[in-house]
C-alpha cells in the first residue's frame, strides 16, 4: 500500500481546492480530485463559450468554475493547484497564500506520491524526444513505464495504478521545475540556452530553474549532463549524486560518447549503436540518443536501444515529414520556438530550404540567426511579431558580408497565406519548413494547434 497516497487522501478530502487553468491536460486532474472527494473548484480566463463541452462536463461533476478576465479575484482556498506556465510570485498567489493557502502543483503533489523511480528531463531543446526515446527503450525492455510531465496527462490522476517496480520517465519545463523542492532519482538536462525569457526574469533564473532537477537529488542519484553546453557541462560541479557526461563531439573516453561513428558508454569498448542506424534525422538527435543512453544504459540491452533506434520515426511537429506535393517536400517542425532549435533543424537538411517563421516574442535575440539564414535558406517566408527581427538579422548579415547574396523575403497575415506563398515560390526538389524561431501564442494555444493548421493547409494544396 502507497501510505503517502493514503495519508494525501485523508488530507484533502473536503478541501476547498482550486485548479488554476482548464485544458485537456488539467481536466484529468479534476476529475481525480473530485473523486477524492475534494471540493473543487477550476479557474480560466477563457469563457464559458470557449470551454465548450469541457464546460458541461465540469459542471456535471459538481466542480465551481470562474472564468473570464477577473477569475483570479475568487481565489480563497485551501490549497491551490498553480499551472506551471504560470509565475508563483504574481499578486493573486502571493495574497492566497498570506491568508493561509497553500500554494503547489501536480507536479510537486506527484514527486511527493510517486512510489516508482522517476526520470526526469529537462533542457531548452530535445527534452520531448530524449523523454520519448527513455520510455520507449524501457518498454522495449520490458519495463511497465509511465510517460507525463509535459507529455500526455497528468500521472498524478494515475498515481493509484503506479507501483514501486515500475518506471516514470517525465519531461519537466523549467516552469514546472521553478518552485519544486524534489528532484528525480536520475536527472537529465539535455542543454540549457536563452528561451522563455518572456516569463523568467533573467536567464540566471531559468538556469536556476533548470538546476532544480537535480539540486534536491540524494547522493545515490544520478545526474546526466550535455558536454559540449558550456552550462550544463559546469552545473555538474553542484551536483548531488554521480555525474554521467555526454559528448557529440568530444572523445571524453567515459560517459557517452562518440568513436568511428559508433555512440560509446563508460569505454571505447561497449559500443553501443552506430549513428549512421539511427532512423530520425540530425545531429541533435544523436545527442538525444546518447543523453537516453546515459540515463539507463546500466538498465537495458543493447538490442532494446537498437531496436527503437532503428524503427522509432520520431515525435510529431519535429522535423516530421508531411506530404510531397508537385516535387516539393513539406516538413513540419513547429516545436521549434526558439533560434537555436530552427538552427538544428536548418542543419538537417543538405541544401537550402524555403522556411516559414515567425510568431511571438519570448524576449530573446535574433542577431545571430542571420548567418544561419543565409547559409541555409533560399526564401524566407514571416508571420507574426518577430518578422521584423528575423528580417533584419538576414539583412545585418548580408551588408555584414558584402557579398550581395539576395535572400527574397515575403511578409504574411495568415498561415493560409504562408504556405500558399511558400508553395508558390517553389520548384520541384525544394524543401518547405516550417520552423518558426518563436513560440506560437500570437496566434495559436499551442505550437500543437499551429503544427496541425499547418499540416492541414499543406494537405489542401
Amino acid at each position: 500500500m502507497n501510505q503517502k497516497l493514503e495519508l494525501f487522501k485523508q488530507s484533502i478530502k473536503g478541501k476547498k481546492t482550486a485548479v488554476i487553468g482548464i485544458g485537456i491536460s488539467n481536466t484529468p486532474l479534476i476529475k481525480f480530485l473530485v473523486k477524492l472527494g475534494a471540493r473543487v473548484a477550476a479557474f480560466d480566463k477563457k469563457t464559458q463559450e470557449q470551454l465548450g463541452e469541457v464546460y458541461d462536463t465540469l459542471k456535471a461533476l459538481g466542480v465551481e468554475l470562474f472564468l473570464g478576465e477577473d477569475y483570479l479575484s475568487h481565489l480563497n482556498h485551501d490549497i491551490i493547484f498553480k499551472t506551471p506556465g504560470m509565475r508563483f510570485d504574481i499578486p493573486a498567489f502571493l495574497d492566497a497564500k498570506a491568508k493561509g493557502s497553500i500554494i503547489t502543483s501536480e507536479m510537486e503533489v506527484f514527486f511527493d506520491l510517486c512510489p516508482a523511480q522517476i526520470i526526469g528531463v529537462t533542457g531548452s531543446d530535445g527534452k520531448t524526444t530524449t523523454t520519448t526515446l527513455i520510455h520507449k527503450i524501457l518498454e522495449q525492455e520490458g519495463y511497465t513505464s509511465w510517460l507525463g510531465g509535459n507529455i500526455g496527462n497528468p500521472l498524478l490522476s494515475k498515481i493509484e495504478q503506479i507501483r514501486p517496480d515500475h518506471k516514470v520517465v517525465l519531461e519537466l519545463s523549467s516552469f514546472q521545475l521553478h518552485t519544486m523542492k524534489a528532484s528525480p532519482d536520475i536527472a537529465v538536462i539535455t542543454n540549457i540556452t536563452p528561451n522563455h525569457l518572456d516569463v523568467h526574469k533573467s536567464m540566471e533564473e531559468y538556469v536556476n530553474a533548470k538546476k532544480n532537477i537535480f539540486l534536491h537529488q540524494a547522493k545515490q542519484g544520478k545526474l546526466v549532463l550535455n558536454y559540449d553546453n558550456d552550462i550544463t557541462r559546469s552545473a555538474g560541479r553542484e551536483a548531488q549524486g554521480r555525474v554521467v557526461f555526454f559528448s557529440r563531439v568530444n572523445d571524453i573516453g567515459k560517459g557517452v560518447f562518440i568513436k568511428d561513428g559508433t555512440i560509446c558508454r563508460d569505454t571505447h569498448t561497449q559500443k553501443v549503436i552506430k549513428i549512421d542506424d539511427i532512423c530520425i534525422p540530425g545531429a541533435h538527435n544523436i545527442e538525444n540518443y546518447m543523453a537516453a543512453i546515459g540515463a539507463i544504459g546500466d538498465m537495458v540491452s543493447i538490442d532494446s536501444i537498437k531496436t527503437v533506434a532503428t524503427t522509432f520515426m520520431g515525435v510529431e511537429h519535429r522535423i516530421e515529414f508531411v506530404r510531397e506535393a508537385g516535387g516539393v517536400k513539406f516538413y513540419n517542425s513547429s516545436i521549434d520556438s526558439s533560434p537555436n532549435r530552427t538552427a538544428a533543424t536548418l542543419n538537417t537538411f543538405n541544401q537550402k530550404v524555403i522556411l516559414i517563421a515567425g510568431g511571438k516574442d519570448k524576449n530573446i535575440s535574433y542577431d545571430g540567426m542571420g548567418s544561419l539564414l543565409a547559409a541555409h535558406v533560399k526564401c524566407l517566408v514571416l508571420i507574426g511579431p518577430t518578422a521584423s527581427k528575423i528580417e533584419k538579422a538576414l539583412r545585418d548579415e548580408i551588408e555584414r558580408a558584402g557579398k550581395g547574396q539576395d535572400i527574397p523575403v515575403f511578409h504574411c497575415t495568415t498561415y493560409e497565406e504562408a504556405v500558399k506563398t511558400a508553395y508558390s515560390k517553389a520548384e520541384q526538389g525544394d524543401i518547405v519548413v516550417l520552423s518558426p524561431a518563436s513560440t506560437s501564442f500570437d496566434m495559436f494555444n499551442n505550437f500543437e494547434e499551429r503544427g496541425r493548421v499547418y499540416k492541414e493547409i499543406v494537405q489542401r494544396l
